[in-house]
């Protein structure tokens, strides 16, 4: 590809002076870009703990339904990687206040979708103006604030990444019992509006830039709009559609890979692309995103496998297995400033280690669950799982952000929680079909020690006929009914298994990574002046 005769100018966002005190204007800025950035992160898990109230009102099967999180994902990991451009393009200002008032459009119209089509239209739109709310957040972070504070501004931006998830099925299964499911979308205005004065308050006015867009690589946009979006309507519809069984999933497979691949050749022949994809051969930086989309794997992993065990297993309501989840959230309220401090006095290595260990010794902990395990079981593991995640993501944007150069700044945030919402898409496509697969193998393991040449089977199969023939039942019916229990109970017990086999298989991913974790420098969040990097 020839490369442009005129590339846009990097992106250079004004640095705070180091020595130079935080006004309130500063933080009332940092806050609103946080706020949105939780809001965005949120907008996913309440409404998949909605999911099925959403289904009955717009007379959706399951599997129709599954694309109301797809198109909000595909379209929210195609605009993060475009964060850094437009933000040249339009000024900071500017562009995250216009973006999030179309965010709050995009959610009342969803709120008000009167059929599957819009709804899913809608939720694209609204994933196209929220995902840019997430890499904007950890920018302001790193250029408002000097580095004496910066360890705060990280320790904050890491809330949204665990707190969201983690939150949004109980945030999401009151609102639904409370208000009907349309209040979810229509909640977002409380902290849209918020969002908005804070940036016009907090941030200065910037000059417009509309040359850019005649000199951005457009070719390289459109492979990677392609490739981001093919991989994730792979990824999220492949377990429904028996991955590569499937035209459908091949098309998509096939057009990730040439956009994937388009989109890295274009990059790499221009001087200055759009979003700077070399940072990835940065050590620290290829770590840290690695480590980030493997934990986005176990943060949305778990935030899909708890509940999905919760409902079908336990029978919970979505609001109980709300008041489960949220103790995988509120203990980090309290975590958090304990980390930040830690985390420029102590090698974020260690801190890192310590988050992993523990947020794998909660998998662990879950996974030798059986089907009477609920709320009180759950509470230990959830707690443990609380302590760790605040060291994790803490410092892993520690070292994602650590050395890089101002110009760069965009584009390492955009491709850091790129990798992070990848990382979490992938994690729930493994478990998915682990799960069909695991529990179609223990089904037939069981399903053979459960058969009429067994003394204890055929014991139990009299127990439960003689039962239902003095509840009334005639005893040819009364015997159907009997087989069927115990066919309920080894699906049932089949299902808890694969459940348990989810949660180890991501406590060994996690303890795997301290491993991979010290490959990166040493690196601590700066106290006063720095780059952040010892």
């Amino acid at each position: 590809m020839s490369r442009a005769a005129s590339p846009p100018a990097p992106f250079v966002p004004a640095l705070a002076d180091p020595s130079q005190r935080i006004d309130l204007r500063t933080w009332f800025a940092v806050a609103a870009g946080l706020l949105g950035a939780f809001m965005a992160v949120l907008d996913i898990q309440i409404t998949n703990s909605s999911l099925k109230d959403i289904l009955g009102s717009l007379s959706a099967t399951q599997e129709e339904g599954s694309w109301i999180s797809t198109a909000y994902l595909c379209a929210e990991i195609v605009v993060i990687p475009l964060t850094g451009l437009m933000a040249r393009v339009l000024g900071l200002r500017t562009y995250m206040v216009g973006t999030t008032a179309l965010f709050l459009v995009c959610s009342t119209l969803c709120g008000a979708a009167w059929n599957l089509p819009s709804m899913i239209v809608f939720r694209m739109m609204q994933g196209f103006t929220g995902g840019a709310l997430i890499p904007m957040a950890l920018t302001l972070v790193m250029t408002k604030l000097p580095p004496s504070k910066r360890a705060v501004g990280m320790a904050m931006f890491g809330l949204t990444a665990t707190l969201a998830p983690t939150l949004g099925p109980t945030l999401g299964g009151y609102l639904s019992e409370l208000y009907g499911w349309p209040s979810i979308f229509y909640i977002n205005w409380v902290p849209g509006i918020l969002l908005i004065f804070g940036i016009l308050w907090g941030l200065d006015k910037e000059g417009r830039n509309w040359s850019l867009l005649a000199t951005a690589d457009w070719v390289g946009i459109a492979f990677m709009a392609v490739g981001l979006g093919s991989l994730t309507i792979f990824l999220e519809e492949g377990n429904s559609k028996d991955w590569f069984d499937s035209n459908f999933i091949r098309t998509f497979a096939t057009l990730a890979i040439v956009g994937l691949v388009g989109w890295v050749a274009t990059s790499l022949l221009r001087d200055e692309p759009f979003v700077n994809l070399r940072l990835y051969l940065r050590r620290n930086f290829f770590v840290s995103a690695l480590l980030a989309a493997v934990t986005g794997m176990a943060l949305y992993g778990s935030s899909f496998l708890l509940p999905l065990y919760l409902g079908q297993i336990a029978g919970y309501t979505p609001m109980q297995i709300g008041e489960v989840i949220m103790w995988a959230g509120l203990p980090q309220l309290f975590i958090m400033p304990v980390a930040a401090i830690m985390s420029s006095r102590v090698d974020n290595r260690v801190m890192c280690t310590i988050g992993l260990a523990l947020f794998g010794t909660s998998c662990l902990m879950n996974g030798f669950m059986d089907a009477s395990v609920g709320y009180d079981q759950l509470l230990a593991s959830q707690v443990v799982r609380a302590l760790g995640q605040p060291f994790i993501m803490l410092t892993l944007s520690n070292f994602a952000m650590s050395g890089i150069s101002p110009k760069d700044m965009p584009s390492a945030s955009s491709l850091f929680n790129m990798t992070r919402n990848l990382g979490g898409s992938i994690g729930i496509a493994m478990l998915a079909t682990m799960l069909t697969n695991r529990q179609h193998f223990h089904s037939a393991v069981v399903g053979e020690s459960v058969s009429m040449l067994s003394e204890a089977t055929r014991s139990r199969l009299d127990q439960l006929t003689q039962g239902f023939i003095a509840s009334g039942i005639d005893p040819a019916r009364a015997a159907d009914q009997a087989i069927a229990v115990i066919d309920r109970i080894v699906r049932r017990e089949s299902y808890v298994m694969a459940y348990n086999d989810g949660f180890l298989m991501m406590a060994g991913v996690l303890f795997a990574c301290i491993g991979v974790l010290w490959f990166a420098d040493k690196v601590k969040s700066p106290s006063s002046g720095g780059a952040g990097a010892h």
